[in-house]
């Protein structure tokens, strides 16, 4: 079954500002903010070698290459361009998120190979400070959560590596517990961060469906499939955490706009698991806060949704407390722990704007376009269409969430893997704009361009 919706240039959806030339001048000055994150950052490392990253802003190293992966990431993209938009306007809708998971598969995993399989994929979590090193140590569960805070500092007997240690158990017991039913290695544990990692996209998709209209969602659909960020979605943990996180959120978008309390249960328990996967991922209730505001009249109208959300976000947190991980003090021995590493001497004022400039090559000069249009519709919102004003309050709030990621101090650099749970709600900002095809041209040669120049840390 296929069906056929309105071009985006000729609805009020497509934007609250034709005017493509204003939408080049932001994409400039978002590619002029890397150049210049790119040459400022290359001399203070010169000089002071305080970044600790070899291709600032970026943690990646130069290095032209090749791989497996090559032909396939080329077909992808060329199909995605060449077809995405029309069948996402055409695709029955149950067909066409499935479609959309399959292709967000295609397109990250590619992208991984070129890389080669034992470097882009099979070794990613493998590395020294990686979730895989610390699996023995996992043999009696309860014990490894009730003595997790005394290994987050540096001068602890037995730390942690960075990344066990920055992160709470429930990370780490993810593949603890891969490794316990036989899924055992870095193959297995890059490959279940590549396809859960890629189920983000159908749970934005939802959410934009639920809150903003199906129009919208399809719309956005080949910008999420084609996203830049997929370089670093193949194979990092992040990924994993950011469907997690997306899950979270769709389902509370279902929950609030179909008075469902099985949906508020189910979304709760997501978000107590996003809180126990990363810290920084609390910042997520901004994204959650908007939605419930979205959905405030099913809110009201039936109020008995916050107590099911309510108890489902307290079941893993029960769970984790009753097993003896205190999160509020391994977070305060995490902020110790990060001022004793290279958080501690990585330049507040520089990453502070060259984040953002991570951010950039990241989602794409495209989403650059659909935020300047996000950001006239807002101001325009009493004559824009309602459904174009609620993705934009949506997509907003993901923006503000990333603001004060930045602001914090806590992540200095390395925030291209870091935030890609926020990108991915950056994204949907592309359903403003006008001929899709160019910009999807854009994403998918930025993001060719960055795994094949560049020899990416993540």
């Amino acid at each position: 079954m296929i069906r056929t919706l309105p071009s985006p240039a000729r609805t009020r959806e497509s934007g609250p500002d034709g005017r493509p030339r204003r939408d080049l001048y932001a994409a400039g000055a978002a590619a002029l903010l890397v150049v210049v994150a790119v040459v400022a950052g290359r001399r203070i490392e010169d000089s002071r070698g305080t970044l600790f990253v070899d291709w600032p802003p970026l943690l990646a190293s130069w290095g032209p290459h090749m791989g497996p992966g090559t032909p396939a990431a080329v077909l992808v993209a060329v199909a995605a361009v060449a077809y995405g938009p029309a069948l996402a306007a055409r695709l029955a809708w149950r067909v066409l998120l499935p479609v959309t998971w399959g292709a967000s598969t295609a397109w990250i995993l590619s992208l991984a190979l070129i890389d080669g399989w034992d470097r882009g994929v099979a070794r990613k979590l493998t590395t020294r400070h990686e979730y895989l090193q610390v699996i023995d140590r996992f043999h009696d569960i309860p014990a490894a959560l009730r003595g997790f805070t005394g290994h987050i500092l540096l001068d602890s007997p037995d730390n942690w590596p960075a990344h066990i240690a920055g992160h709470p158990p429930a990370a780490t017991l993810t593949f603890v517990l891969l490794d316990r039913i036989g899924l055992r290695g870095g193959g297995w544990a890059g490959m279940w961060c590549v396809v859960v990692g890629a189920t983000a996209c159908v749970a934005v998709l939802v959410t934009i469906r639920a809150v903003s209209g199906e129009a919208l969602a399809r719309r956005a659909a080949p910008f999420l499939v084609l996203a830049p960020a997929a370089v670093w979605m193949g194979t990092s943990a992040d990924a994993y955490f950011a469907a997690v996180a997306a899950w979270a959120v769709a389902l509370l978008a279902l929950a609030v706009t179909r008075r469902s309390p099985g949906w508020a249960g189910a979304s709760g328990l997501l978000f107590g698991l996003t809180c126990y996967l990363s810290y920084g991922l609390t910042l997520v209730a901004l994204i959650a806060a908007a939605v419930l505001v979205l959905g405030r009249h099913g809110v009201r109208e039936r109020p008995v949704l916050l107590v099911p959300l309510a108890a489902g976000l307290a079941v893993v947190p029960a769970v984790f407390t009753l097993a003896g991980f205190d999160w509020w003090e391994a977070y305060r021995l995490l902020v110790t722990r990060y001022a004793q590493g290279a958080g501690g001497v990585r330049p507040y004022g520089y990453w502070v704007w060259a984040n953002p400039a991570c951010t950039v090559l990241g989602v794409g000069l495209a989403t650059v376009a659909g935020l300047r249009r996000t950001g006239a519709l807002l101001v325009r919102r009493r004559t824009a269409s309602r459904a174009g004003v609620r993705l934009a309050f949506l997509v907003s709030a993901a923006l503000l969430a990333l603001l004060v990621a930045d602001l914090s101090g806590m992540s200095k650099a390395e925030t291209e893997r870091i935030w890609l749970p926020f990108m991915v709600w950056l994204l949907p900002a592309c359903a403003f704009l006008p001929r899709p095809r160019s910009w999807l041209l854009a994403q998918a040669v930025l993001a060719l361009l960055v795994n094949h120049l560049l020899r990416t840390g993540w």
